[in-house]
């Protein structure tokens, strides 16, 4: 492995966020590159490094939805770690299904990030590496009720709790109950893991 930095591209159009973010990693030892807009990313794509892309869900100009349809179209194989406010999980476990590598929901800790930002490198360095064991994943799935699967389903559909408590005929509360079961039996620490290893265990 070089000793060269491990790049970063952070694209948010909130300059206290770039800034903020962009003092984390370097303090982590990353070298950072910030864009004001998903456009000035792309403007800057055929000279950027490779590395990981931060990208913000909701920017003005171009969405973070959208760039990643732009790079996918494109054919740029670099991971996407995606981070939403409140109320776009839909919207983010909808970019995973889309091939971005993770997504962290508004406030998150800095280890958390740290963690995402290492998994995503693990991709750009080995590539083929499955980094869940989806057998081990298999067992895990069948540990579960019928019930439980039924909100795993709604869940990684990106439907929010509400939307899977009509379905279903429960209430939200419910569903909130049988989320934080699911995330203890599948071993998930967060969502975005949750929707990870099931979405690597279903191809």
């Amino acid at each position: 492995m070089s000793d060269a930095p491990q790049v970063v591209h952070v694209v948010d159009d909130d300059e206290s966020a770039r800034e903020s973010l962009a003092f984390l990693l370097e303090s982590a030892d990353f070298e950072v590159e910030s864009y004001a807009s998903a456009p000035a990313f792309l403007d800057a794509l055929p000279t950027a490094k490779p590395g990981v892309i931060i990208t913000d869900v909701r920017m003005p100009e171009m969405s973070g939805q959208d760039l990643v349809a732009r790079l996918s179209a494109l054919k740029v194989r670099m991971p996407i770690v995606m981070i939403t406010g409140h109320g776009d999980i839909p919207m983010a476990v909808e970019a995973m299904r889309s091939g971005v590598a993770d997504f962290l929901e508004k406030p998150f800790s800095e280890s958390r990030m740290l963690d995402a930002l290492r998994r995503a490198f693990d991709l750009v360095e080995a590539p083929s590496a499955v980094s869940d064991d989806q057998a081990a994943i298999h067992k895990r799935i069948e540990t579960l009720s019928e019930r439980e699967r039924q909100v795993l389903d709604g869940v990684v559909a990106g439907h929010a709790n509400k939307v899977i408590a009509r379905d279903l005929g429960i209430s939200p509360r419910t569903v909130e109950i049988y989320r934080a079961k699911l995330m203890t039996k599948m071993q998930a620490d967060n969502l975005a893991a949750l929707v990870r290893m099931t979405l690597s265990a279903r191809g």
